[in-house]
């Protein structure tokens, strides 16, 4: 083989594996970001609240468990009139259950089961490094610029831009983005807070977008610990029975 020509593919092999030696830190980033965030498998309770541009709220109160990467359920504890619905995720699969219809309904990652800023998949989340990958990272003064590329067409969106915190390895905000780089929403991370057994996480998540003026959505966590779960539970046949976990 022609020494220059060995060379070139020396060089080339060196830059490949520095990429790839990349693309891994970046990689387990992204899962240490989805590990501070959550134990991979809990239980929680959120208040969800809804702000008008007037200034008129509207909440509700969720009780909600995860297993492992791709299993989410959720159950309306308030306000009366949603109380005893339910919210199944299985990957990208969603379903709504109704006490009085009596059999769960097919639901998507964009329609929203609160209305507001945040959809069924803000409210019902997997783990980030589950529906994305990351393309490339910024290294900023106090942050780490991840940018994120969905994994299928199936995911809410298409791109993620996410600031890490270099101290905490949290998520300041992450800005959500169509294909064509247009912003659908920014969510904000806020009020980090001691949930106990080693869980400290932003408490408060806050979401705007140019699509909804002057409306803003707002998460509020006020318990989440470790917990785990049958599979049974994060079934269809279940769904009426999440109260029985409480």
């Amino acid at each position: 083989m022609d020494k220059k020509v060995l060379v070139l593919l020396i060089i080339l092999l060196s830059v490949l594996m520095f990429l790839n030696g990349q693309n891994s830190a970046a990689e387990k980033l992204l899962l240490k970001v989805d590990r501070n965030l959550n134990p991979e498998s809990y239980e929680s309770y959120k208040k969800l609240i809804n702000i008008e541009p007037n200034g008129r709220k509207k909440e509700f109160v969720l009780f909600t468990v995860k297993k492992g990467k791709d299993k989410v359920a959720a159950l309306f504890i308030s306000p009366a009139s949603d109380k005893g619905r339910s919210t199944l995720r299985m990957e990208e699969n969603m379903w709504l259950f109704i006490p009085n219809i009596g059999k769960p309904i097919r639901i998507t990652s964009l329609q929203s089961v609160v209305g507001g800023v945040f959809n069924n998949a803000d409210i019902l989340r997997l783990d980030y490094a589950e529906e994305y990958k990351v393309q490339k990272t910024e290294d900023k003064e106090k942050e780490i610029l991840l940018h994120l590329k969905a994994k299928s067409n199936s995911v809410a969106y298409d791109k993620l831009k996410m600031w890490v915190d270099k101290k905490t390895i949290l998520p300041i905000r992450i800005e959500c983005l169509t294909q064509t780089s247009m912003l659908i929403k920014t969510i904000y991370y806020k009020q980090t807070k001691n949930f106990g057994n080693g869980i400290v996480r932003p408490s408060v998540i806050e979401t705007v977008s140019p699509l909804h003026k002057g409306y803003k959505s707002v998460m509020i966590f006020a318990g989440i610990k470790q917990r785990k779960f049958k599979d049974e539970v994060f079934t269809l046949s279940f769904m009426h029975n999440l109260e029985s976990l409480r």
